[in-house]
């Protein structure tokens, strides 16, 4: 630790407080480094001469002339500065920013610890002071520093915080209560914050020494101490005791305890001791300052290190003997709790890979390919197919295995490939569950990864205790323990008959071991009872057994002296011990083989043992790995199938094909065909006719010595060769870094000796070792052989092309980008040294696949924008390939283009026919190609490569089928495995998406890639965005109509359509069933119009005959029906129209059972003022109101079946059979029926289902889900409107990117493509009432015009489950529509619409007559009977009475926003006759008295003060006629107690005279009332009507509605004894008054009574006559009395005129007085106010002169109106001044005169 970290650049640190001994001695370490210092100084402290003493020391140093302090003083900058005050931290950055130009770490070192107990701390003021200070010091300051820097660190983007605290934020301390509160906050703090700066690139770490390195280093503070706490009482050593120890040892900060004073000191320590205390903790700091990825905490010391662990360990007990109480509270279940519970870990990483999410799978074309290590997997025991892939997929999961993780091998010398060498490395796997071809493995060693070196037995845990799995093996106690030595058998027999394999095992998945488990045998519990690390633990023990065994299998490599090329073989013997050629062959040709094969080939390994177990002891074989190699009795991986060991020659791949074009000009047409060759008279390329001949042949073999000589080369060659399988063996054993040594060694060797293909290997080899150090993260160097060969020239160019990389992307790594940059060359040269003509060819196989692989490299360094980085890393490594892939858009300015990579993979493609290739290894080169031009946007060329696949494919099914699978090396399902390995993708075949092991989805997806090349209308295109919808959602569907219209514009239908049946055919061929439905609904589909058609009738006839869509109909029926009875019920075809569905309709309830919607609001006071309609007809009523058609036919009821119609369409000439159809719902529950039909051809049809909602909600119809006969049931969406597809311009869509279609770019016409939705409201179960029985013959009636009939009704409620609890009745009748148009009209006077309104109010046609404690329930199936009675009225012909009812199930102030009634009627009939009709009437005023006969017929009394006076009373007179034809009793009735009856004859009318009180009204011109509240007519003046017609209408409605008041009529029908009598009310409204009967019958405002005294005022009244006449002499002195009396509430001006005159005189005598008629006063005179209701008399002395009669009249005028108070004036003003225009002064009339008789003295 006496050296600092080395960095690039100077770092600029900021400490927060830079006066501790720690600090000083870190600023000089950094300064002594060359780094920048700003120091922040407590001004508290700086200003303590103890406390600063030693950084002044510092400053003196910096400024000083020695040598190694030169340059201090400049790269130090104190600053005073109190973290406690924001803004002086804010200023101290600022400041470091302006003098050093930016900060790199932020150190918050800022300490003190306050020491007492948590009660000593809270005595006081002070103490409690000393936790705030506390806070402030440790917490806050520090926090302030960190806010007053980070925009600087965000401005800067990088940064690093860093804390310097203690294991006091991990540990509590006893005593020191306050300060682990601070720390822990401080840390708390600095946790989360972390977080959020991350994305800033500012690294946060909080570095915890021990406790006693801050406090003895900083300020100490002690509290008070409470003798509670003293160490007598407590005998546990405290903090305070021992800091105070360390304080009084010496003098000078030796402290006395005290129980009332604050104490502080600053420990002084010496020098040495400070070092020793402070220095591993300043090294720690120095060390992480800065660092690129550092910490998040670093614990400094053994001691915290071991005190946190215990801590932690502590923890952790105690959760686990508590967690039944953790997780008591949690209310929900899952499997991290029952794993809590039992003290389990839930297994993470059984399913999936840790490194960076990826996944591989068998690629040979994957670039690291060459890395891997093959592993066979086979099951053994009883298992399942799915147990077993289920058990693969967790081994799958840890397929990378890190050599960190690997414990090494034990044993002596099976080191070599030890793990603890580079720990930096990892093992990929490659899993397979079948063995390579025998054609593949004759390429090991050259391709050495292509061998399995490990096998791994799979068994079924759960199966062993079951039964035992062969009767052969016993000797078990139990089942189990059989079975367990069967197993072991088997393991047995796999090493005997894979004798080449290096590591054999049996893992038992799912099984805990109860018996002993043999040796090579793993048990692995079941996943629920995982570890974290169980499935990792498996990999490791097997990967250390076979990094062990490859030793040896290295060393055999080793002590061959010469390994042979593929396709190549050699004969050595050996002489004295040493290898030399055989006689037939020189030793300068090239070849050498092994004195014993290790297999039958013609390459060698001498290695013929088995593994060793599991446990490391040596194989009881002792041959085992050192005994003669020998031929192995298994032969070449035997298996259990009938493939021969190994074909002399390789079978020729083309299987009668054409050969494969060479230019995209050829692709287009086609080749000439050749015959099949067999396998066994295949020649080589380079065989002649007479057979095979080298170069080498041909030239003399001499013996040469020295290094030149060809002995030399030979051993020089073999030992390059064995030195480059030896780095292949440590590249595939993660030792990456010696494989790279190797690997160059062999490569400048073979460069030497031009070894052309080993030297290409070599390279190839040695550049997947530097991709693997990379990815890695691993800093390497390029080996000079790798580099360009300087006699290129291309030194310059590279350099330009570095510095530009560098240039663009400075961050990335130096190697990295030296490597990308002379990738392509190198990749070139490899293959050139591949394809170089010489001695030895690589044959196809590997050459094809080592081409796809560069390619492959070069399309990842292409896909992350030229850069190799992790990205391209991670796709070369896994495969792992971007989401989006590339389009046709050009990328010029990426290195290397896209056309340097298409040329490069394209000399993969397989040559002509002589080629050494099987079907499946062309199968495999094509898939290759397909899938790189596929990544790099090429769909056309891809489509071209795939046209060739499906051909090679096609012929070899062909071949297979006719000659054989044994024959001709092929089968069906080989050849599918075969290509489910590309791309490296787990479920498919990469770029094609093959299914793994399925032929039927295998041969779908070529043919589907092909087809969608060409533009082939599929029901199953698949998107190119991964978030495409998926399923039958409406989404989804619309995706696929998009797809498939963009489709139907792509390319020539007649092409589309021949390629379909093309591919039909060959699935019929196969048989592949899966494709024949396929590509039979394909056919439909793509000759279909694709359109739904509209009223226009569009034309969507298909492009086909009618015969031809019968037979595909036909042939999808057929294949649907054979795959079912063979079980694969599954396979089902595509339905071929996405517009089946064109409507859905909800068919109508009855209007008897119709719900009708009703706001809550109504309820109430429906209920209050709807009870009986009688109560006011003009309150709304919301239930006679027609219900809204659309939301009644949106309404179903919960449990009551609702009918359905669905519109069906079929645009094709077939019939399409419907199996089954049911509705597709979302929201409430519903049970849909399922119906069949038959859709007849090119038509549309109607099908009635139903339904029954089992919930109340919203329920919304989203589609139906239909199975057609031969068809998969799926969702068809509701596509009501017509659609046709549009064909869109698209300018950047050019090839095959027309077809993939984005959903942010849809066509023009899909914006129009909606798909409907029907959205019901399902309301709750309600009941339903019908009408049982009524008292009305078949509902008619026939009443008498004022007749009331009652009748009754009974309801009868259907439900048997739901009551009604709600029922309300409305009436309507034939006579209130002509009411309400009279009421609507505009014409109709004020007091017509008051007539009118009566009608409807008093003289309703049908009412509910009401009982007493009438409840409105119908239970369930129960009766309630209700009474009504009809009025006979004129119009009437018809009525309805309206139930509306329905169960709420609360009171009715509880119900809600919205409720449901039914209504159910009662249609009636009336007819209405004629009864008694008023014909005539008339009002007279009295003269006189009335006769005696009148007084006894009217039923009167005579009474003295109560007779009827022509003041009092005027006649009426009414002419009745009877209009029935029966006898009539006629009654008339006053309420003054006047009664009169008649009896009338049939069709005779009756004069009627009754006297009638006269009546008085105090404003017969008021308004005229409306009935209805919601009218306001009367405040509209007519203009029409002149003010005196409106005083004159408003004064006869005001005395005929007195007069109608007082008056009752009746009739009652004369009838036979026993017989009902017929009773009405006379109809008096008929009545009209004209001006005169108004006379007759009013009272005035003001009377005017006149009367005759004596001489003086108490004189009595003058003596009158009979006739009321006054009798008086000449010239006798008499005084006229006047009384005016003022009837109204309003006072009056009066102004009284006499008027005398003679009788019996003309007008211009009578007026004359002279002589005649004398006064005393005036005979007009103003009087003073009449108050209203108040009286006055005026008296007059008046003479007569002459005899004679003379009369007296007088009249009343007003002088002046009478004017009431403002606010009164205003509100007349605006009410009657309009209607009744400007008020006018009144005159009144005395209604008798005043005769006075005057006689003579002789008289």
């Amino acid at each position: 630790m006496d050296q600092i970290a080395t960095h690039n650049s100077p770092r600029t640190w900021f400490l927060t407080s830079s006066l501790s001994p720690l600090s000083i001695r870190l600023i000089r370490l950094l300064l002594a480094h060359g780094d920048y210092v700003v120091a922040c100084l407590p001004p508290h402290e700086i200003e303590h001469d103890d406390r600063s003493a030693e950084f002044r020391e510092l400053i003196n140093e910096c400024k000083s002339n020695r040598k190694d302090r030169e340059g201090w003083k400049d790269r130090i900058r104190g600053i005073r500065c109190d973290g406690r005050v924001m803004g002086q931290c804010g200023a101290a950055v600022a400041e470091a920013v302006q003098v050093f130009g930016r900060i790199d770490i932020l150190l918050c070192c800022k300490y003190e610890a306050v020491i007492g107990t948590v009660e000593e701390l809270g005595v006081s003021a002070a103490t409690r002071n000393l936790v705030r200070d506390q806070f402030e010091t440790i917490f806050f300051s520090q926090v302030n520093f960190i806010k007053a820097a980070l925009p600087q660190f965000r401005a800067q983007h990088t940064g690093h915080i860093m804390i310097l605290t203690s294991i006091g934020g991990h540990i509590g301390t006893p005593g020191m209560s306050i300060y682990s509160a601070a720390t822990w906050a401080l840390e708390g703090f600095c946790d989360s914050l972390a977080y959020e700066i991350a994305p800033f690139n500012i690294k946060v770490t909080i570095v915890q020494p021990n406790k006693e390195i801050q406090s003895l280093t900083n300020k100490i503070i002690f509290a008070p101490q409470l003798p509670y706490y003293d160490s007598e009482i407590n005998p546990a050593p405290g903090m305070r005791d021992m800091l105070t120890n360390v304080l009084n040892v010496n003098p000078d900060t030796a402290i006395e305890p005290s129980d009332d004073e604050i104490q502080f000191r600053y420990p002084r320590l010496p020098s040495a001791t400070l070092d020793k205390l402070v220095m591993e903790t300043v090294h720690a700091l120095t060390a992480i300052g800065g660092h690129e990825n550092p910490p998040a905490r670093h614990i400094v010391g053994f001691e915290g290190s071991i005190a946190v662990k215990e801590k932690l360990k502590t923890v952790t007990e105690e959760l686990e003997d508590f967690v039944e109480a953790s997780l008591a509270v949690d209310i929900f279940d899952s499997e991290l709790k029952a794993e809590a519970r039992e003290g389990r870990s839930l297994l993470l990483y059984a399913t999936r890979g840790n490194d960076r999410g990826a996944t591989m799978t068998s690629d040979p074309l994957l670039p690291t390919a060459p890395a891997r290590v093959k592993a066979l997997v086979l099951p053994v025991g009883r298992i399942t197919r799915d147990r077993f892939t289920t058990f693969v997929d967790r081994l799958n999961g840890e397929h990378v295995v890190h050599l960190r993780d690997i414990s090494a091998d034990g044993r002596p010398h099976r080191n070599m490939f030890s793990p603890l060498a580079f720990p930096g490395g990892a093992i990929f796997y490659e899993l397979n569950t079948h063995l390579p071809p025998p054609s593949h493995l004759a390429l090991s060693p050259f391709d050495l990864y292509r061998e399995p070196l490990a096998l791994i037995a799979v068994a079924d845990g759960a199966e062993l205790g079951k039964a035992v799995f062969s009767r052969r093996h016993s000797g078990g106690r139990t089942a189990e323990e059989t079975n367990i030595r069967a197993l072991y058998q088997d393991l047995e027999e796999l090493r005997d008959h894979y004798p080449r394999i290096l590591v054999h095992h049996v893992l038992i998945f799912d099984y805990t071991p109860s018996v002993p488990i043999p040796e090579g045998l793993i048990t692995i519990p079941p996943a629920e009872l995982h570890k974290r690390t169980t499935m990792k633990t498996v990999m490791c023990d097997i990967s250390s057994l076979l990094l062990a065994e490859m030793t040896t299998l290295a060393k055999s490599f080793e002590a061959v002296p010469f390994i042979d090329s593929p396709g190549h073989s050699s004969n050595l013997r050996q002489v004295n011990g040493a290898w030399v050629p055989g006689e037939d062959e020189p030793m300068g040709a090239g070849t050498a083989a092994a004195a014993a094969s290790r297999r039958n080939s013609q390459h060698a390994m001498p290695l013929t043992s088995r593994s060793s177990s599991a446990s490391g002891i040596p194989d009881r074989s002792h041959v085992r790995m050192s005994m003669p190699p020998v031929p192995s009795r298994g032969g070449i991986f035997p298996s259990s199938n009938s493939t021969p060991a190994r074909p002399s020659t390789p079978v020729n791949g083309r299987s009668g094909l054409s050969n494969p074009p060479t230019t995209f000009d050829e692709l287009q047409g086609g080749g000439g065909d050749s015959g099949p060759n067999s396998p066994e008279h295949t020649n080589a390329p380079w065989m002649d006719g007479e057979g095979f001949r080298t170069q080498s042949q041909d030239r003399v073999s001499v013996q040469g010595f020295g290094s030149g000589g060809l002995n030399e080369r030979w051993r020089n060659k073999g030992k390059s060769r064995v030195q480059i399988v030896l780095g292949s063996l440590y590249l595939q054993a993660g030792r990456w870094s010696d494989a790279l040594k190797e690997l160059c060694e062999g490569a400048v060797v073979a460069k030497s000796i031009n070894d052309h293909l080993w030297h290409g290997k070599a390279l190839e080899l040695a550049l997947v070792s530097l991709l693997l150090l990379g990815w890695a993260g691993i800093e390497f160097q390029i080996p000079t052989v790798m580099l360009p060969p300087a006699e290129k020239g291309a030194g310059p160019s590279l350099m330009a092309a570095i510095q530009e990389a560098e240039s663009r992307n400075p961050k990335q790594p130096r190697w990295l980008r030296n490597l990308q940059i002379y990738m392509p060359e190198l990749l070139d040269r490899i293959l050139s040294l591949y394809s170089r003509i010489s001695a030895e060819h690589l044959p196809p196989l590997p050459l094809s696949e080592a081409t796809i692989r560069f390619s492959r490299m070069l399309t990842a360094l292409h896909i992350a924008g030229g850069q190799l980085g992790e990205e391209s890393l991670d796709i070369m490594v896994f495969g792992k390939m971007p989401e989006i892939r590339l389009t046709t858009s050009p990328r010029f300015n990426i290195t290397p283009t896209r056309t340097q990579i298409v040329t490069m993979v394209f000399r993969a493609f397989p040559a002509s026919a002589p080629d050494l290739l099987t079907t499946i290894d062309r199968i495999v080169i094509l898939s290759g190609i397909a899938s790189v031009l596929g990544v790099l946007g090429f769909q056309r060329k891809k489509a071209m490569v795939v046209r060739e696949l499906v051909s090679v494919l096609i012929g070899g099914l062909v071949e297979a089928r006719m000659r054989g699978a044994a024959d001709v090396g092929i089968h069906p399902a080989a050849g599918l495995m075969g290509l489910n390995n590309i791309n490296g993708q787990g479920n498919g075949g990469g770029a094609l998406e093959l299914g793994e092991g399925d032929i039927e989805h295998g041969i779908g997806a070529f043919l589907g890639l092909l087809l969608k090349t060409y533009g082939v209308v599929g029901g199953d295109l698949g998107s190119t965005t991964s978030s495409a919808p998926e399923g039958d959602s409406d989404a989804a569907v619309l995706a696929r109509i998009q797809r498939q219209s963009a489709s139907r514009f792509f390319g020539m239908p007649s092409v589309k359509l021949n390629l379909l049946r093309v591919c039909i055919n060959f699935s019929e061929a196969l048989p592949d069933f899966a494709g024949v439905l396929k590509f039979s609904s394909d056919l439909l589909r793509t000759a279909g119009s694709g359109i739904a058609p509209g009223p226009r009738r569009e034309n969507a006839y298909p492009a086909l005959s009618r015969e031809e869509q019968v037979r595909l109909a036909a042939n999808i029926s057929k294949t649907s029906n054979l795959s079912k009875r063979l079980g694969s019920s599954h396979l089902t075809a595509e339905y071929w129209d996405e517009f089946l569905l064109r409507g859905v309709k909800l068919e109508p309830l009855p209007l008897t059972r119709t719900p009708i919607r009703h706001a809550g609001s109504v309820l109430p006071s429906a209920v209050t003022a709807r009870a009986s309609q009688d109560v006011d007809p003009f309150i709304y009523n919301p239930f006679l109101k027609q219900p809204d058609a659309a939301a009644v036919e949106k309404i179903v009821v919960a449990g009551e079946k609702a009918s359905f119609k669905l519109m069906l369409q079929n645009p094709y000439e077939i019939e399409v059979i419907v199996e089954s159809v049911r509705l597709d719902t979302e929201g409430a529950e519903f049970e849909s029926s399922v119906e069949s039909t038959l859709i007849g051809p090119y038509r549309t049809q109607i099908l009635s289902i139903s339904g029954v909602p089992k919930s109340a909600g919203t329920l919304k119809i989203t589609g139906a889900i239909i199975r057609v006969k031969g068809c998969r049931e799926r969702r068809f969406p509701i596509f009501q409107e017509p659609w046709a597809p549009e064909n869109g311009i698209k300018v950047k869509a050019i090839g095959l990117a027309s077809i993939d279609v984005q959903p942010d770019s849809p066509l023009p016409a899909i914006d129009r493509l909606k798909p409907e939705h029907l959205e019901l409201s399902v309301i709750a179960e309600q009941p339903v009432v019908v009408v049982k029985s009524s008292t009305l013959p078949q509902s008619s009636v026939m009443v008498l015009e004022g007749e009331r009939q009652a009748f009754s009704i009974t309801l009868h409620n259907q439900s048997a489950t739901t009551p009604v609890d709600f029922v309300l009745f409305s009436f309507q009748d034939s006579t209130q529509e002509p009411l309400q148009t009279a009421l609507d009209s505009r014409d109709a006077t004020a007091a017509e619409l008051y007539e009118y309104e009566l009608i409807l109010a008093k003289k309703q046609a049908i009412r509910l007559r009401k009982r007493g404690g009438d409840k409105r329930f119908i239970a369930p199936g129960q009766t309630a009977t209700f009474d009504f009675e009809i009025l006979g009225k004129p119009g009437l012909t018809s009525g309805l009475i309206q139930v509306d009812y329905a169960h709420l199930g609360v009171p009715y102030d509880e119900v809600g926003e919205t409720f449901y009634t039914r209504q159910v009627s009662l249609a009636l009939t009336v007819t209405v006759n004629a009864s008694i009709e008023v014909a005539r009437m008339d009002i007279l005023p009295l003269h006189g008295g009335i006769p005696e006969p009148l007084w006894v017929r009217s039923g009167l009394e005579k009474d003295g003060d109560s007779e009827p006076t022509a003041d009092t009373h005027c006649l009426l007179l009414l002419d009745l006629r009877n209009a029935w034809p029966s006898h009539m009793i006629v009654e008339l009735e006053s309420t003054d107690g006047a009664h009169v009856e008649e009896h009338i004859l049939p069709g005779n009318t009756s004069r009627l005279i009754m006297p009638l009180k006269r009546v008085f009204i105090p404003d017969p011109h008021a308004f005229i009332p409306a009935l209805n509240p919601s009218r306001q007519r009367q405040f509209v003046v007519s203009t029409r009507i002149s003010p005196e017609v409106e005083r004159a209408n408003r004064e006869a409605f005001w005395y005929r509605e007195k007069i109608l008041d007082s008056l009752k009529g009746t009739w009652r029908a004369a009838a036979a004894s026993g017989a009902k009598r017929r009773s009405g009310n006379i109809e008096l409204r008929t009545m009209r008054l004209t001006s005169r009967m108004i006379e007759a019958v009013k009272v005035d405002e003001v009377g005017i009574d006149i009367s005759v005294l004596g001489p003086s005022s108490s004189s009595p009244s003058q003596q009158t006559d009979d006739d009321g006449n006054y009798a008086a002499q000449v010239d006798e002195f008499m005084q006229l009395q006047v009384r005016i009396t003022n009837r109204t509430d309003q006072p009056v001006h009066p102004l009284l005129r006499l008027m005398p005159a003679l009788r019996h005189r003309a007008l211009n005598v009578a007026l004359d007085f002279t002589r005649k008629f004398a006064w005393n006063g005036t005979l007009q005179q103003v009087l003073p106010l009449l108050a209203g209701g108040a009286s006055t008399d005026v008296v007059l002395g008046v003479t007569a002169l002459c005899r004679g009669e003379f009369e007296v009249t007088a009249s009343v005028e007003e002088t002046r109106i009478w004017t009431p108070s403002k606010e009164e004036e205003e509100e007349t003003i605006m009410t009657e001044a309009a209607a009744l225009g400007k008020k006018e002064r009144r005159i009144w009339h005395s209604r008798r005169p005043c005769r006075i008789v005057i006689q003579g003295p002789m008289d």
